[in-house]
């Protein structure tokens, strides 16, 4: 009999080439869980893994969500246990356990939270420094708070990301945006229905702009209304990204 497994991950993304299985490498964080459970499953078969999302290259999570089916015998603390023993050090299943025939990971989410660090201080921490974008310069924190109402809500999210325009709509829905400044780490987080290619990154690229004083409010809503994936190129770097949890 086949169950249906829900896990819930924690990463560190520094060293992986993202989420995804790829084809030209074996470096990804799918590709190293699917290992495990395929050698827990004494298959030569990569097992399937659905997972709510991809991240890039350098992204870190506190709680992706993924799921499997498996026909071990195995209990859901024996998998987790024999899951977490194979697994390299920076890969870790927080929660396991059988989940409904007809969840999917990726489906079934109604959204997510992501959380971006910003170092602002003059010398770079080095216990964060895998994990925060370091400026060595401060931001106009209230600057940036009010830019927020202009960025929540329901809208056309294309110019903030890398996705090609298609047949898939690229509207989202950001529920909520929070900035707290501690110790000169300044924290984004995001809350939504749904983020598009690079879109978080864009976002803060856009947010650490206005700080600086490089762009104005209207600038951004500008760009933002062009609706034209080419109209901002700025990115934030991958390493100070995570994504912190998934909700269904």
């Amino acid at each position: 009999m086949r169950r249906n497994i829900l896990i819930k991950i924690q990463y560190d993304g520094t060293k992986y080439s993202g989420w995804q299985r790829q084809g030209n490498t074996d470096n990804t964080i799918e590709r190293k869980i699917s290992s495990v459970i395929s050698k827990m499953e004494k298959s030569d078969v990569l097992v399937e893994l659905h997972a709510s999302g991809r991240t890039d290259a350098g992204v870190h999570a506190l709680g992706q969500v993924a799921n499997f089916t498996t026909k071990s015998d195995l209990s859901e603390e024996e998998m987790l246990d024999y899951i977490n023993q194979y697994l390299p050090e920076d890969i870790r299943i927080l929660e396991l356990y059988q989940v409904d025939d007809r969840f999917h990971s990726r489906l079934k989410a109604v959204g997510k939270t992501y959380v971006y660090s910003i170092d602002t201080n003059t010398k770079a921490d080095v216990f964060c420094r895998k994990y925060s974008l370091w400026l060595g310069n401060s931001l106009d924190v209230d600057a940036m708070k009010a830019l927020i109402p202009y960025i929540l809500g329901e809208h056309d999210f294309i110019t903030f990301s890398d996705m090609r325009q298609g047949k898939k709509s690229t509207v989202r829905n950001i529920r909520d945006i929070c900035i707290t400044e501690d110790k000169g780490i300044v924290s984004l987080e995001f809350t939504g229905n749904g983020f598009l290619y690079h879109m978080v990154r864009k976002l803060v690229a856009a947010f650490i702009k206005v700080g600086q004083g490089n762009m104005s409010i209207d600038d951004v809503v500008q760009v933002l209304n062009q609706k034209d994936r080419n109209a901002f190129k700025d990115i934030a770097p991958a390493k100070g990204l995570i994504l912190k949890e998934v909700f269904y």
